[in-house]
C-alpha cells in the first residue's frame, strides 16, 4: 500500500521535492511526508529537508567508493530523523530509536519484507551520536559517517549555532571564550559545543571514504574556530 499525504516541501523547494532522490523518486514521494517529524515539516533548520539532500548527497559520495544499497540507504535517510526531539529534551538519546520504530511501519506500509525494514531500521537507529549504537551493516556505517559528516565542517558550524539561538543560548562566553580556566558549559554557550562535541566527531568515521571526506571539514571547522576567536579576542 502507497501512503498518500501531500507535501508541503513543495512550495519551500518550487519543485517536485522527491525529484533530487532519483532514480527513487517515487519512494521519496511516499516517504517524505512522514520525514520530518510533524505535519508539514518543521520549524528546525538544523532538521529540514536541506538537511535530508545533504545528507543524501553524502550517502551517495560514500556508496560511491564503499558499495551499499541504495535504495534501503535512501529510505533509511529520508526517515532518520522523522521522530524530531529537541536538543535539550531527555529524550534525546532515545530519538534515532523512536525514529526507528517509527520508519518499520511506513516501510512495512509501502510493502518492504521484514529483513529490509529491519536493516533501515538498525541504520536509523545506529547514525546517532547520543544513542552510541554500533552500526553493524555497511549501509548503517554509511548513513552514520553521512549524517555527521554534516555536523562538521562550515555547514556544521551554521547548524550549531543555529540550534544554539533556537535554544536561547549565548554565542559564547565573553569572560572566557575559549573555557581555558572553566569547564565547558555548551548548555550556555554555544562555542563551547565545538570542543564539547564537534572536534570529537571526525575521529569516528566508519568507511575510509567518510573519514577522508571528514577529514577536509574537520580541519574547516577548526580554521572557523580559530578565525572566531582571533575576531572575538582582538584589541
Amino acid at each position: 500500500m502507497t501512503i498518500h499525504q501531500p507535501v508541503d516541501a513543495d512550495t519551500a523547494m518550487n519543485t517536485d521535492p522527491a525529484l533530487p532522490f532519483a532514480p527513487h523518486a517515487a519512494l521519496a514521494r511516499a516517504l517524505l511526508p512522514h520525514a520530518l517529524g510533524t505535519p508539514g515539516g518543521t520549524s528546525d533548520g538544523a532538521h529540514d529537508i536541506a538537511h535530508l539532500l545533504r545528507v543524501w548527497r553524502n550517502v551517495q559520495r560514500i556508496a560511491s567508493a564503499e558499495g551499499g544499497d541504495l535504495e534501503l540507504l535512501l529510505a533509511a535517510t529520508l526517515l532518520h530523523d522523522c521522530v524530531n526531539v529537541e536538543k535539550d529534551s531527555p529524550l534525546r538519546a532515545q530519538a534515532s530509536r523512536l525514529s526507528a520504530e517509527k520508519a518499520r511501519g511506513l516501510l512495512a506500509d509501502v510493502g518492504w519484507a521484514s529483513g529490509r525494514v529491519e536493516a533501515a531500521a538498525h541504520a536509523i537507529e545506529a547514525h546517532s551520536y547520543s544513542a552510541a549504537i554500533v552500526p553493524r551493516s555497511l549501509e548503517a556505517r554509511i548513513l552514520q559517517d553521512a549524517d555527521r559528516l554534516d555536523a562538521i565542517g562550515l555547514v556544521g558550524a551554521a547548524r550549531c549555532f543555529y540550534v544554539g539561538g533556537r535554544m536561547g543560548r549565548a554565542l559564547y562566553d565573553p569572560a572566557d571564550a575559549r573555557a581555558a580556566q572553566r569547564p565547558l558549559d555548551d548548555g550556555r554557550f554555544t562555542l563551547d559545543h565545538f570542543q564539547r562535541k564537534l572536534f570529537h566527531l571526525a575521529s569516528g568515521f566508519q568507511t575510509s571514504e567518510g573519514a577522508r571526506l571528514a577529514a577536509v571539514r574537520q580541519q574547516r571547522l577548526r580554521d572557523f574556530y580559530e578565525g572566531f576567536l582571533e575576531e572575538i579576542e582582538e584589541g
